[in-house]
């Protein structure tokens, strides 16, 4: 008998027929070339990833990037916060950021609010977090990466759509939380887009706060102003519905057309209801899941793109990543 074949035979079975490793073990890298890319490994329950917001009991966040988050957190193994201020305070917010920095998290996961918190994100950064912008993007802030939406292309939508709504003229108005990097950007897209129509005159931006009662009161006054308002366009959560407020007290649905970003129920009952014509989305469950796993590649090393990242000054995630929009109107709300 050929006992050397019937090793080797008996040897290919073993390995063919071997179970891949149970949860919680190591298993080994598979090398390709030079690089060594990491199959799975054992992740400590304790290792902790932070979120950072502010106005961190909005349904919109709680409903789409925190859960998310969350969801992110238990498949992979880990810890997870969220910490931030209840209201809409972005002072609050920095405070928080530069609270949690001693701790020295496994990484940050930072909602873009404001470009005021640009500095704090820096300290994150220089303490050696992995750190991610999520939302929108905050300029000289040094993080690792930014996920999140296109505001511009999100302005450009609205823009385009209510042109076509009014049928190319009439007076419109926008809506949202001035000063803020991703809304200017918005505001800005919608501007461009409707310059295309000389029948179309832009009366002005609008600060509502993200406060429903304060949209209402302002779509309003406007309404109040300008008899003859065709449209008006909404750049945070709440500015849709507290537009539609304020057109249904003025008894003017379907003639003064609205246009809004989120997707939330109360955003789609008012597109089946056609108090809202026409809703851009954002994907940000997306945006928030892989927002923390690029913290956590970046943690592990998931994919070194040289033998030594840190030392070459190579960050081994991708720099800045838009995720798109979701389009909703009286054509295909029924599917939400």
């Amino acid at each position: 008998m050929n006992y050397q074949k019937l090793y080797w035979v008996s040897l290919f079975i073993f390995l063919a027929c071997e179970p891949p490793p149970r949860s919680g073990q190591v298993s080994a890298t598979q090398t390709a070339g030079k690089e060594t890319f990491i199959t799975s490994e054992t992740v400590d329950p304790n290792e902790e990833y932070v979120m950072v917001t502010t106005a961190v009991n909005l349904p919109l966040y709680v409903n789409h990037d925190q859960a998310a988050f969350k969801s992110w957190g238990e498949k992979m193994g880990v810890k997870t916060t969220i910490l931030g201020p209840s209201e809409w305070d972005v002072p609050a917010q920095i405070a928080t950021i530069e609270q949690v920095i001693p701790s020295k998290p496994a990484g940050l996961l930072i909602n873009g609010t404001d470009p005021g918190i640009a500095q704090a994100i820096r300290k994150a950064v220089e303490a050696g977090i992995p750190t991610v912008v999520y939302d929108s993007e905050i300029p000289n802030s040094n993080r690792h990466s930014f996920i999140g939406s296109d505001w511009y292309e999100m302005g450009r939508l609205q823009g385009e759509r209510m042109a076509k709504l009014i049928g190319g003229k009439g007076k419109v108005a926008v809506m949202g939380i001035l000063g803020m990097e991703n809304m200017e950007a918005g505001f800005s897209g919608f501007q461009d887009a409707i310059k295309k129509f000389p029948g179309i005159v832009f009366i002005g931006k609008y600060d509502d706060k993200a406060n429903v009662e304060v949209a209402a009161r302002v779509a309003s006054d406007l309404l109040s102003a300008h008899p003859d308002l065709a449209g008006m366009a909404g750049f945070d959560s709440n500015s849709g519905p507290g537009m539609a407020l304020a057109v249904k007290e003025a008894r003017k649905v379907g003639k003064v057309k609205l246009t809004t970003v989120d997707a939330e129920p109360e955003h789609i009952q008012l597109i089946r209801d056609g108090v809202v014509q026409y809703l851009v989305g954002q994907k940000r469950k997306l945006f928030t899941y892989l927002g923390a796993q690029f913290l956590f590649d970046m943690r592990h090393k998931t994919l070194p793109l040289s033998s030594n990242d840190a030392a070459t000054g190579i960050i081994p995630i991708p720099r800045s990543v838009t995720t798109g929009s979701i389009e909703i109107d009286s054509t295909n709300v029924f599917g939400f």
